[in-house]
């Protein structure tokens, strides 16, 4: 990066909500860090690649500046609002990301709200570095499970939870080859947090989510016009 490389921002704006029944945490940080124009044109230096597992699209390695950024700042607001302690976070991984994938491409499993894994402990947070001015590029929502009403899932719900979408499946049919956007028959919106630059949002790997990409998404693949998010998981 040839610009001032990012750090926290003493003056960022930070705000905990709970969400649905099951008042699951979700930090939201505003103005997370200082020069955050240096990672984006960081990203568009980089060869953006396929993602491997259910990711629908590209991405690429964050820079250790990144990390070294949330490893300042977060490790108190970690502590208060998700009960972490002393050297819980044993590994960050980060990964800049661009959603690309059209829609009637996406598998059964893209076409739902998801989990990033089964282990409460673990945390996960998108930060938004997409044009603040344009709507377009969505958020992140949380959805409820109509028939469990689980919000969340571990080791504990996934045998019943991955039943009942099976069952519902068989029954009705698979979801439209689409990304998911409010209310279905299967899943409801608990909330949804509108994509800002400079935002970070924070959650438990748990919680079922799902990025909002609308109609008029346009799966542009330049980091400048994009839909760029570094995704970052905390694994404790």
């Amino acid at each position: 990066m040839t610009q001032m490389p990012p750090s926290a921002n003493p003056k960022a704006q930070i705000q905990c909500v709970h969400i649905g029944k099951e008042q699951q945490p979700v930090l939201i940080i505003d103005d997370f860090l200082t020069a955050p124009e240096a990672l984006i044109e960081r990203a568009c230096e980089l060869d953006f690649a396929p993602e491997q597992k259910l990711y629908p699209g590209l991405r690429a390695e964050a820079p250790r500046a990144y990390t070294d950024a949330m490893e300042a700042m977060l490790p108190p607001l970690l502590a208060r609002h998700f009960g972490t302690r002393a050297g819980d976070i044993t590994r960050v991984e980060s990964s800049f990301s661009l959603v690309t994938q059209a829609p009637h491409t996406l598998s059964p499993l893209q076409r739902l709200p998801h989990f990033d894994s089964r282990n409460r402990r673990e945390l996960a947070s998108i930060y938004f570095l997409c044009n603040q001015s344009s709507q377009r590029y969505g958020g992140t929502a949380f959805y409820r499970h109509r028939h469990t009403g689980y919000e969340a899932i571990d080791d504990g719900r996934f045998p019943r939870y991955a039943q009942s979408v099976e069952q519902h499946i068989q029954a009705s049919g698979l979801p439209a080859a689409d990304y998911i956007r409010g209310d279905t028959p299967l899943f409801e919106q608990i909330a949804a947090f509108p994509a800002r630059y400079n935002r970070l949002l924070v959650y438990r790997c748990t919680s079922l989510h799902s990025g909002l990409i609308d109609e008029s998404f346009d799966f542009s693949t330049d980091p400048r016009r994009a839909r760029l998010s570094i995704n970052t998981f905390l694994v404790n």
